[in-house]
């Protein structure tokens, strides 16, 4: 499969388009939990947005904002189910980290759903370590945070 990333904003229209695909799948897997963890994704905030595309057509995307002077937090990572399992996440984060650290920070940190099997292990494997949940995280039985230093 050949990808091009390519860096934009929150305004791009490919990037709203994958969040409502995301936000979707989300509802579905967080269940009740949804509205507690859709208040914190917000799109409008990002500036820092990574997408990928196959024959100029969006298939994923993910982003990165500011959580404190040393830490981007990872947010808003999705790709297309018929897309997975050929390296376009971590094309993806890869993207994210290097732009993070373009940008000055020393780690990255992200909260995603236990219920996620496919994301944990995904993480795991990108070398981002478990954390104690963080921030709006901390009580929510349904995360689990990580980080990475860059």
């Amino acid at each position: 499969m050949k990808t091009k990333e390519v860096r934009t904003n929150s305004k791009n229209e490919d990037f709203i388009k994958l969040v409502k695909k995301l936000d979707a799948y989300l509802k579905i897997t967080d269940g009740d939990e949804h509205g507690f963890y859709n208040q914190f994704n917000h799109i409008d905030i990002l500036k820092n947005i990574v997408l990928m595309y196959s024959d100029e057509i969006a298939i994923g995307c993910g982003a990165i904002k500011k959580f404190d002077n040393n830490t981007a937090e990872v947010k808003r990572m999705f790709v297309c189910p018929e897309n997975t399992g050929f390296g376009v996440a971590q094309k993806i984060l890869q993207e994210l980290e290097t732009w993070a650290k373009e940008l000055g920070y020393q780690e990255c940190i992200l909260e995603t759903g236990i219920r996620q099997l496919e994301a944990v292990r995904f993480y795991k494997k990108c070398n981002y370590k478990i954390i104690p949940n963080y921030g709006q995280y901390k009580n929510m039985e349904n995360s689990i945070c990580f980080k990475k230093r860059l």
